[in-house]
């Protein structure tokens, strides 16, 4: 059993899977903090920024091997790619809180559930982008 966990932990997936996790609590938590003092809309967006920071100091971490750049190379590299994410994240948050789920009859935590699905929406994308193009080794 724990030879099976420790094959599964060792699998850079999983472990970007687990990060990525954390730093969707991170995300979502601040949120739901933030949405006490602002709009919905704003919350999402800077809590995407605290998700984001740990999400990279995770990965770089935990997850992908040294890429022998600068941290500042990488970080907006990762910036670059939760651009994009960040979109995904944004319109698929916003589709399912303000129009999805209230047309379903799902009214209460709308917001939350919306956000939840929407973080977690770009995961195998996000992986491969980042694999190939944030950590990739740095050209010879």
């Amino acid at each position: 059993m724990m030879g099976a966990l420790r094959g599964l932990l060792s699998r850079p997936f999983v472990r970007f899977a687990i990060s990525g996790g954390v730093a969707a609590g991170v995300n979502i938590l601040s949120r739901i903090a933030l949405s006490q003092i602002m709009p919905y809309s704003v919350a999402v967006t800077i809590a995407y920024l605290f998700g984001m920071t740990t999400a990279y100091v995770l990965m770089k971490l935990m997850v992908f091997e040294k890429s022998g750049q600068r941290v500042h190379q990488e970080y907006v590299r990762f910036a670059l790619v939760n651009v994009v994410a960040f979109a995904q994240v944004w319109l698929v948050s916003m589709g399912l809180a303000h129009y999805l789920l209230p047309a379903m009859g799902f009214e209460t935590h709308a917001e939350t559930i919306g956000h939840v699905i929407g973080v977690l929406s770009p995961i195998a994308t996000s992986y491969f982008m980042h694999k190939y193009f944030t950590f990739s080794k740095q050209a010879g």
